[in-house]
């Protein structure tokens, strides 16, 4: 890459950042608190779980039936994804990794493996990058067509997870090199929910690494917005376009 390339690609990462900074504080008000606030951190105000019993008692219903069903209609090529695993290289099928779920109640998530048994990260504080020698040929073929995540659907069924959700962090998750908890206060309030497989983030097209901080806070300003406008209505929008953007690569909601 020629020192020009650099130089537009760093004009172009500050200019967004300032841009996102601008559009986020706007969104969410920031609380102060009588002090200087970090120029890198992001406050957002408190957040309620809903009070709507019966919608989610109807979406809890939707997830057993949704993850039953789609374990029923993929069980071939979960079946097939298996083997392959098996055959590429030494090591379990499935991956555990404790994740951090609703009121902050850990669990844990199951995943297709797609990384060499002895590279594993099961902390998953370390995340993944470009090229990520950890990950098998299978593997980098599982996270681009997101197969590996079709175990959740068991995650889904014992009610560790939803089918729409914030996605589950690992604990002390690091985005930007800091984590999650320190970067955005007020991160808590995404666990007021369920995780999802998919969430309003995603629906977005928020996914993928995030070492720039301005991506991190999106996500967790996404799924705030997600808990505090929750019904069974944006659910199915987030689903729709979810396997929309899985079809054509599409974003927004």
């Amino acid at each position: 890459m020629t020192e020009k390339m650099i130089l537009q690609q760093s004009a172009a990462v500050a200019v967004e950042d300032s841009r996102l900074s601008r559009t986020l504080s706007a969104r969410l008000p920031v609380q102060n608190n009588d002090r200087r606030a970090d120029e890198t951190n992001f406050y957002i105000n408190p957040a309620n779980a809903p009070d709507m019993p019966a919608q989610l008692a109807a979406k809890r219903g939707m997830d057993i039936f949704g993850s039953f069903l789609g374990l029923l209609v993929l069980s071939p090529l979960m079946l097939l994804v298996a083997i392959l695993i098996k055959l590429e290289s030494k090591g379990p099928v499935f991956f555990r990794q404790l994740r951090t779920g609703i009121n902050e109640t850990p669990f844990e998530i199951l995943k297709f493996r797609s990384m060499y048994t002895d590279l594993c990260d099961n902390s998953g504080v370390r995340q993944t990058i470009d090229n990520d020698p950890r990950i098998t040929p299978l593997g980098r073929i599982l996270r681009k067509t997101n197969l590996d995540e079709l175990p959740q659907l068991l995650n889904v069924l014992i009610g560790d997870m939803s089918l729409v959700g914030p996605r589950p962090h690992v604990p002390d998750m690091l985005a930007a090199g800091r984590t999650y908890s320190d970067l955005v206060q007020g991160y808590e309030y995404r666990h007021l929910m369920r995780p999802g497989i998919t969430g309003l983030a995603q629906a977005r097209g928020l996914r993928g690494p995030t070492g720039h901080r301005w991506m991190a806070i999106r996500r967790i300003v996404c799924d705030v917005e997600y808990v505090r406008n929750f019904s069974l209505l944006l659910d199915i929008k987030i689903i729709i376009r979810t396997v929309v953007n899985e079809l054509k690569g599409g974003t927004g909601l």
